[in-house]
């Protein structure tokens, strides 16, 4: 394994957009493994960073999630709706402090103890995003409004409590496709509801 300066050398940054947030192009020479410079360009999408959680109830064996439209998946697909856990970018705030704000904002339940499980980059071959992933137990009373978003943002957010049995169907069935949502719930079912 090469040192972490010894295998790139920049050679040039060009901004392509800062429109919603920051797309940028990178040409840069990369050592390869026998040793030879290779040059390359990639395009690079920032944004930040972002957190998830998933709620579940232990005694009802059920999750809360929420369907709301995204517009790359209207594009792909003509629907746009993603059924997915509450998430949210961080914003200059600590992920724990983000993910207790998104969770009241997105699926109206207020939590106090987010249990984080693991940090993961989404989609490396393009976007610098880390997503840091929690859990989190609710009861009912811990429900201290609707959800539903910020509709100044944009938002306009559907809460879904289903059955965890019922939500990793989906999984199968295609019916839920995104990737943190996928890995939330397959964690909670080897690892806390099995």
């Amino acid at each position: 394994m090469q040192k972490a300066n010894d295998h790139v050398r920049y050679l040039e940054t060009q901004l392509l957009s800062d429109n919603w947030y920051t797309l940028k192009k990178y040409t840069f020479e990369l050592r390869r493994q026998d040793g030879t410079w290779q040059q390359q360009s990639r395009e690079a999408y920032d944004r930040g960073h972002g957190a998830t959680i998933l709620l579940y109830n232990r005694d009802k064996k059920t999750v809360v999630l929420t369907r709301q439209f995204r517009l790359p998946v209207y594009l792909h697909d003509q629907n746009g709706y993603l059924i997915e856990a509450a998430a949210g970018l961080l914003d200059n705030a600590s992920p724990e402090q983000r993910i207790i704000a998104e969770a009241q904002e997105e699926t109206g339940f207020q939590i106090a103890e987010p249990e984080k499980i693991f940090e993961a980059f989404m989609s490396p071959g393009s976007v610098t995003e880390k997503l840091y992933f929690f859990i989190a137990e609710y009861r009912e009373q811990d429900r201290s409004g609707q959800g539903g978003g910020i509709e100044a943002e944009g938002e306009d957010i559907e809460v879904l409590e289903w059955s965890l049995e019922k939500a990793l169907a989906a999984v199968c069935s295609g019916e839920i496709q995104d990737g943190k949502t996928i890995m939330l719930l397959q964690y909670l079912a080897l690892n806390v509801l099995n």
